[in-house]
């Protein structure tokens, strides 16, 4: 007899201590939640391997005017995407819960596209570089962010966390470039 509890007791634990599996992929119409995220079925989408300004972000633009280029970002996606089906083949599940995954239009990947066209910035801590060559040809051609000055957003999120506020994180001395 012991030697069925085993391992159906083996297989309760491996369950029980290996973490929620990945979901399938994911496809169907995008809602468009900022720069870097989306909905799918009620399912909390961040796009692999990039990071987007966030919505409450402000930017320089080369008339060195403020815009909101989280925004911008959030926007230029959703038009874009226009309604057609999103296609997301999830990666790994991030801290917040969310799907993190690589999501695609009409087999074009959403995160280079946001990238070359300078609304996001390659992550290289997850990304691992894929996205470098669409970062260097966006600041090449000073499109979108690179035409202007920012801040990173994983800088911007660190002063709004330290308890600053949207205006004073967005536009400081470390602003690129």
């Amino acid at each position: 007899m012991f030697e069925f509890v085993r391992p159906a007791l083996a297989g309760l634990l491996l369950a029980a201590f290996s973490g929620a599996a990945l979901p399938s992929d994911i496809t169907g119409q995008a809602t468009v939640i900022d720069g870097d995220t989306l909905e799918i079925h009620g399912t909390r989408i961040r796009l692999w391997g990039i990071d987007a300004p966030e919505s409450s972000q402000l930017c320089r633009g080369d008339d060195s005017l403020l815009y909101r280029c989280g925004a911008k970002a959030a926007n230029e996606l959703d038009r874009f995407i226009a309604g057609r089906a999103v296609s997301c083949e999830p990666v790994s599940t991030d801290r917040y819960g969310r799907t993190v995954a690589a999501c695609s239009v009409s087999d074009v990947d959403l995160a280079e596209w946001l990238v070359r066209n300078g609304l996001a910035f390659d992550w290289p801590r997850y990304s691992k570089g894929k996205y470098d060559s669409a970062q260097r040809e966006a600041e090449r051609a000073g499109r979108g962010l690179w035409a202007g000055s920012y801040v990173v957003p994983w800088l911007y999120r660190a002063c709004i966390n330290a308890g600053g506020n949207p205006c004073g994180c967005s536009d400081d001395a470390g602003t690129h470039p």
